[in-house]
C-alpha cells in the first residue's frame, strides 16, 4: 500500500532545486497514538506556496511558518505537535495524536546529490536517503547519506566517520529490501548500542506489485483498485481472447501465459517480494490449483482466491493432497475479500482491497463506530507510548 512521502512533492522540489532556490522541507519522522499521516509524509514550502501534507490539515499552518523560517535561516529544526501541548487547539491537532517533524532547508548547496536521487525515484530504481535529525553535536544535524542497494557507499562526511557511515548504510540497505522508512538510533559515532544520534531513513523502492490472475469482468475493477492503492498492476491469463489491453484499461501490463508458469518465472527472476499481492479470480481448477501450489510457497504479502465456500473446501482438499502444509494453506484468503455485502465487480474489488489493507496494517474490518480507543493500529517500528508534553516548537535539534 502506497504511503505518502517526498515523491508527492518531487516535481516541485526539483523545479526549485534546478532554479537554485532554497526551500523548506518538512518530513514526518515519528508519530504516537492516532495520527492522520505515516512517517515519510512530506510538505514543501517554496516562497509563498506549500505542496504536500504532513498531518492532513491539522498543523499545516504552523509548519508553513516554520518551514519558511528554516529556508531563510538555513538551520534545520526537529519539532513536535500534539494535543498534550498547551496550544494544541491553536495548531489544530485535535485528532488525539502527536507528530514529530524534521524541517530542513533544501538547495543545490545543502543537497548536491538530490538530482541523482530524483532520477532513481523516477526510473523506479531503489534508493534511500538517511538524514541525521538529532545528535549530541548540533553541527551534525541535517547531514545525510544517499544509499543504494549495491555499489560503493556514499562518501559524504557523516557522523562517526567510516563506522557511522557503514552502520547507517548497512541498515538502510536492509530497509530498502523491506520497502519501509524507519527512525534509527545509534551512539554519537554510529555505535550499534547507545544513544546520541537519531537517523531517519526515507526509502524509495519500486511500487509494490498486484498480480491479478484471470481476465474476467472482476479483473478490470481490481485493476482500478490496485492503481488507487499505488500498486503496479499486472493481469495474467492463458486465454488471449480475454487478456487484452482493451478489456483491461489501466493495467500496467497484460500477460498471456499459463498463470503458474508466469508466477514461477517472476519469482525466480526476483520480481516478486513480500509486498506483492496475488489475487486469483479465475475460479477454474485447471488454472487455480497449479497456480496456488506455487503462490502459497512464496514469501508474498497476500494470496486471495475467488470462489464459493464449496469451491474453497474442494480446493483445500486438492491442495492438501498436492503436498501443501497446513501453514502454507493458512496463508490463503478464500473466499476472497471482506464481508461488505458486495455484489458488483466494483464492490467486490473494494472488498478485496479492504482485506489487503486490513492484513497489511493488522485491522479486523469492524466498524470504527463500534470500537473504543485509538482508530489507528500501531505499525511495526512505531512507538505507541505517549511522549513528554512539549509546545509545538520547543524541541530543538539539540537533545
Amino acid at each position: 500500500v502506497k504511503e505518502p512521502d517526498v515523491r508527492d512533492v518531487l516535481d516541485e522540489l526539483m523545479a526549485a532545486w534546478q532554479a537554485g532556490r532554497t526551500v523548506g522541507l518538512a518530513t514526518l519522522v515519528r508519530t504516537w497514538s492516532s495520527a492522520p499521516r505515516q512517517p515519510g509524509a512530506s510538505m514543501l514550502v517554496d516562497e509563498d506556496r506549500a505542496v504536500g501534507s504532513v498531518s492532513g490539515g491539522c498543523v499545516e499552518g504552523a509548519v508553513f511558518e516554520l518551514a519558511t523560517e528554516v529556508a531563510a535561516t538555513g538551520a534545520p529544526e526537529l519539532v513536535q505537535y500534539g494535543v498534550s501541548d498547551g496550544d494544541a487547539l491553536e495548531v489544530g491537532l485535535t485528532c488525539g495524536g502527536t507528530l514529530q517533524l524534521f524541517v530542513q532547508p533544501v538547495s543545490p548547496e545543502t543537497f548536491p546529490g538530490l538530482d541523482g536521487v530524483a532520477q532513481d525515484i523516477r526510473a523506479g530504481r531503489p534508493v534511500a536517503v538517511a538524514t541525521i535529525i538529532e545528535h549530541v553535536d548540533p553541527d551534525q544535524v541535517g547531514r545525510r547519506l544517499v544509499v543504494r542497494p549495491d555499489g560503493e557507499p556514499d562518501s559524504t562526511p557523516f557522523a562517526g566517520g567510516d563506522r557511522g557511515r557503514a552502520a547507517v548504510t548497512d541498515d538502510a540497505r536492509g530497509l530498502l529490501a523491506q520497502g519501509t522508512p524507519e527512525l534509527l538510533t545509534y551512539g554519537p559515532d554510529g555505535e550499534r548500542r547507545g544513544e546520541g544520534m537519531r537517523v531517519f531513513v526515507e526509502v524509495f523502492a519500486p511500487r509494490p506489485r498486484l498480480i491479478v490472475f484471470g481476465a474476467i469482468d472482476f479483473a478490470s475493477a481490481m485493476v482500478a483498485q490496485g492503481r488507487l492503492l499505488g500498486y503496479r498492476v499486472t493481469v495474467c491469463d492463458a486465454r488471449p481472447t480475454f487478456a487484452t489491453p482493451a478489456r483491461l484499461p489501466g493495467a500496467d501490463e497484460v500477460v498471456v501465459r499459463w498463470p503458474h508458469e508466469y508466477l514461477r518465472e517472476e519469482a525466480e527472476a526476483g520480481r516478486v517480494d513480500a509486498r506483492t499481492a496475488l489475487t486469483v479470480l479465475t475460479h477454474d481448477p485447471k488454472f487455480d490449483l497449479p497456480l496456488l501450489e506455487v503462490a502459497l510457497r512464496l514469501d508474498v504479502g497476500y494470496v486471495g482466491a475467488m470462489g464459493s465456500r464449496r469451491t474453497h473446501d474442494q480446493r483445500m482438499e486438492q491442495l492438501r493432497a498436492a503436498g501443501l502444509t497446513d501453514d502454507e494453506l493458512a496463508r490463503l484468503s478464500s473466499p476472497i475479500g471482506l464481508d461488505l455485502g458486495a455484489r458488483t465487480p466494483e464492490e467486490t474489488a473494494v472488498s478485496i482491497a479492504a482485506e489487503i489493507i486490513s492484513l497489511h496494517w493488522g485491522g479486523n474490518g469492524t466498524r470504527l463506530s463500534d470500537r473504543e480507543g485509538p482508530i489507528h493500529h500501531p505499525q511495526s517500528g512505531r512507538s505507541t507510548s505517549t511522549p513528554e508534553a512539549r509546545s509545538p516548537h520547543s524541541t530543538s535539534t539539540a537533545p
